[in-house]
């Protein structure tokens, strides 16, 4: 087995500090090593595990709105009166943090569907300078995201609110652009450089995972390779052909024989950390990417990406922002790893599609689960 060279884990030059290192077990050891990071999302782990207790708690109750995390508190935001089954799980998890339920003008599902109504009129009505649509996940209404420098016309935003039904907000911003380690060998890890031989792009291995009959899978971002692609390592080895793809989700699936760990140091580090499970994310919510390109520039996995918004169109992105004005990924990254710290190492969160500036624009695994039936080795 040759040794892992890895260049492209990301590195935040905020609070990103190595706090433990294990060797992998002997089979693995090889030139590799690994380790648990510190970054905001450790801290914060107490308050996502109370939002993921209460989402699971919460299942398709009609009044929800959403979950956002602060610095201290979880708000369940609410419309209408909150199930009594829903209530004693808010009882129960604010004994160990805090949950705030808070009035929700509208609920998630009401502000999908609106959604769909702006989302069909803007398809209906090109040239409005709108280039997308998001919630900022409390059931407050939408934003609309429109180009810079390009007014957007007061009639048209009034016409949208009349179809939408509910607030709506004009947020002008640049799109995000696509964001397409060097050396890897099986079992593949995720954060290392995949290469398309089919169509000569370079991008970032996201997770190691498998599916009901324990095939074992690399998820990436289907814009790094669709179905039936060649995908080699850095160097050229053949990890396998893409054979599942969303292409609207932009995530995608190559068989290969992979492993539950992360690559999360510089460029040609071999430093890796476990990967313990997947999680779903939340408004507030602090994450990491570690994509090859901002690995090779910065050292290591770049941290602090703060969860702002979910967009509401047929991509169904997640969107975060770097809280200190960093370059959130770059050429390369796409399809990295994105994750959150946990007890005994990281948590999968998703991968990685766009980027603008401080921006990132990512997929969450729990669509990668819904979609592919998808979990964690």
């Amino acid at each position: 087995m040759s040794s892992r060279s890895r260049a492209g884990a990301l590195f935040a030059a905020v609070v990103v500090a190595c706090a433990s290192v294990a060797a992998v077990p002997a089979a693995h050891a090889e030139g590799r090593h690994v380790v648990t990071a510190t970054d905001l999302s450790r801290a914060q782990r107490p308050l996502v595990e109370a939002a993921e207790t209460l989402r699971s708690a919460i299942g398709g109750a009609p009044g929800y709105a959403g979950i956002v995390l602060g610095d201290r508190e979880v708000t369940l935001w609410w419309k209408g009166a909150v199930p009594k089954a829903v209530a004693t799980v808010v009882t129960r998890v604010s004994r160990d943090v805090p949950v705030r339920v808070a009035a929700a003008a509208h609920s998630e599902a009401e502000i999908a569907a609106a959604a769909r109504e702006v989302q069909a009129w803007l398809d209906a009505n090109p040239g409005t300078g709108i280039h997308g649509v998001k919630s900022p996940g409390d059931g407050s209404g939408l934003v609309l995201a429109a180009h810079p420098g390009v007014a957007t016309r007061a009639a048209d935003v009034a016409t949208l609110r009349a179809a939408a039904g509910v607030p709506l907000t004009v947020l002008h911003e640049e799109p995000m652009t696509d964001v397409s380690r060097q050396d890897d060998s099986p079992p593949w890890w995720g954060g290392a450089r995949t290469w398309n031989q089919t169509a000569s792009t370079l991008c970032t291995s996201g997770f190691g995972v498998r599916d009901a009959a324990n095939q074992r899978y690399i998820l990436t971002a289907e814009h790094c390779g669709q179905v039936g692609s060649r995908i080699a390592d850095g160097t050229g080895e053949l990890i396998g052909f893409t054979s599942r793809g969303h292409d609207d989700h932009d995530i995608g699936l190559i068989p290969a024989a992979s492993e539950n760990v992360i690559y999360i140091g510089g460029g040609d580090s071999n430093t890796g950390v476990r990967v313990t499970g997947w999680g779903h994310v939340f408004v507030g919510q602090y994450l990491c990417q570690s994509g090859v390109t901002s690995a090779e520039a910065t050292g290591g996995p770049v941290c602090n990406l703060r969860v702002i918004f979910f967009w509401q169109d047929r991509e169904d992105l997640v969107e975060a922002e770097q809280t200190q004005g960093q370059t959130a990924a770059r050429g390369g990254d796409s399809g990295g790893s994105v994750y959150s710290s946990a007890s005994g190492g990281v948590v999968a969160n998703g991968t990685v599609t766009r980027s603008a500036g401080a921006r990132l624009g990512f997929q969450d695994f729990a669509t990668a689960n819904r979609d592919f039936g998808v979990t964690i080795p």
